[in-house]
């Protein structure tokens, strides 16, 4: 990596200094944020109004939420999740069973992120670039779509672009000592780690490289640091819980197929349709207007650093494009499935270097030249938001429908006398269960923590459901409860007791 971060964007450096008068100083920072202020906020009102606060948790965010809600026993917590999302839902979950609540909550929560994320880098690139960095960022509608969601992919991302940001800051204050910078570096280092430690360990593995020099061996203690304080509850809990830390990683790893040389880029490229889980990963790519954003992405990012190098401040373009790539890689080449918001934390570290290269694409040509190059750019930008908002709308939908089915089961749970305390098992078993107010167990899969033998002991005290795909046979613990049909799985179960 060449280059120095004592080099910053020329037009970062007229901003700084058209904010030294004492006189304007202070209208002159709000008018210097205020675009990356709108950004957030757009972010935030279009997660509001374009999903709706209203949608129900999803498979992955009962897990997360069933941890601190109240209402609702704890769903099994596999091996490879962390309880940051846990955590960061807490204030809202721990008193109240609302989703809108929790969805406005997190909303607004992303927002702030964002701006706190983007703000960070105004010493490195003017704010033009940056508040276009963020709304690339923010309209792709994977971006949308997890942004108010309890999973952990957002804030890992938010939490590289910011570290990132702070890590070059520190780099450039020469004998200074940014403290600001290095506060932020730890900070966000512990809130990668304290949402996934493993994706905070790949998108920060350039910066650990950097740091090894003599300039950045201040910034490497202060990354690691905050690293091992937002990764330290997971360790101490692999001890505890799942027999050492070898062993979660191993059980991890099991988890999720079998961690090793997987070609996951085309399993990736279909996901882009709407997809938000391909496992298994069959079928066509979507078609080519839904994936052609995808191509065009890493031709900007080298646009990018080659306009940086030719500027001469090569690190505030390459560190960020090298921890995409980091972060990328694993889910890239390393898993055998796919899901779009994987590839979060890489998607937001891209941001300002493409947005720097699409700056440089309307501002470097002729004067003659220029408004056919800007018309360009924009109308792609304007057909890349289309497209991002039609499949946005799409997936929304699906959800929004496989929600509505979740809660129509649990209802009729309730109708046919198993409710709390009560166990659900079988198809679509955790999101039903905690909708019921229900324990939920799995004898196989990546969450199993129930025999068969267990759950029929279960069934002889407490209310127990076993929800079926139509047409196939029902476990041996249950063929003789009674069964109905619902929708498009059978329904089995036994209300033992009075109730019965």
């Amino acid at each position: 990596m060449t280059g120095s971060t004592d080099v910053p964007h020329a037009g970062a450096r007229r901003e700084r200094r058209a904010a030294h008068p004492a006189t304007a100083g202070g209208r002159t920072r709000v008018r210097a944020t205020a675009p990356l202020a709108a950004v957030a906020a757009v972010f935030t009102l279009a997660q509001l109004l374009l999903l709706g606060p209203g949608t129900g948790l999803g498979w992955d965010e009962t897990v997360y939420v069933s941890q601190v809600a109240a209402h609702a026993p704890a769903s099994f917590f596999s091996a490879p999740r962390a309880r940051g999302v846990s955590l960061l839902v807490a204030p809202v979950a721990a008193w109240s069973s609302s989703t809108v609540l929790l969805r406005i909550y997190l909303a607004v929560l992303s927002g702030l992120a964002l701006y706190l994320a983007l703000r960070v880098w105004r010493s490195l690139f003017p704010v033009r670039v940056l508040a276009l960095a963020g709304a690339l960022f923010a309209s792709l509608w994977v971006t949308l779509f997890y942004g108010p969601q309890a999973m952990p992919n957002y804030w890992v991302a938010v939490g590289a672009l910011t570290a990132v940001g702070c890590f070059l800051r520190a780099g450039a204050g020469g004998a200074g000592t940014d403290r600001a910078a290095l506060a932020g570096v730890a900070g966000s280092a512990a809130l990668m780690a304290w949402m996934r430690p493993t994706d905070a360990v790949w998108a920060a593995l350039p910066l650990l490289v950097l740091g090894a020099g003599r300039r950045h061996r201040r910034a490497l203690l202060v990354l690691l640091t905050g690293l091992a304080a937002g990764a330290a509850e997971w360790v101490i809990e692999a001890y505890t819980r799942y027999g050492g830390l070898a062993r979660r990683l191993a059980d991890g790893s099991a988890i999720q197929g079998g961690l090793g040389w997987h070609l996951a880029v085309v399993d990736q490229l279909r996901s882009l349709g709407g997809r938000t889980l391909c496992r298994p990963c069959t079928g066509g790519p979507p078609h080519p207007a839904l994936t052609v954003w995808w191509f065009v992405l890493p031709l900007l990012a080298a646009l990018g650093l080659a306009v940086a190098v030719r500027a001469r401040r090569t690190a505030a373009t390459a560190l960020p494009l090298a921890c995409a790539a980091t972060a990328a890689f694993p889910y890239l080449f390393l898993i055998g499935y796919a899901a779009p918001r994987f590839l979060l934390p890489a998607y937001a570290l891209l941001a300002v270097p493409v947005a720097d290269a699409l700056v440089h694409l309307m501002t470097a040509p002729r004067p003659s030249r220029r408004p056919v190059v800007v018309t360009l750019v924009c109308a792609g930008l304007a057909a890349h938001l289309a497209v991002q908002l039609a499949v946005l709308v799409h997936t929304a939908g699906n959800t929004a429908a496989a929600h509505r089915a979740w809660s129509r089961t649990a209802a009729e749970l309730h109708r046919r006398g198993v409710r709390p305390p009560c166990l659900v098992t079988g198809e679509e078993a955790l999101p039903v269960a905690y909708q019921a107010g229900c324990s939920s167990a799995a004898t196989t899969g990546p969450n199993a923590n129930a025999t068969g033998d267990g759950i029929a002991r279960t069934a002889r005290r407490t209310p127990v459901a076993t929800l079926v795909p139509a047409g196939a046979s029902p476990p041996g613990y249950a063929r003789a409860w009674t069964s109905v049909p619902l929708g498009g799985v059978r329904l089995y179960y036994v209300v033992p007791g009075p109730r019965g």
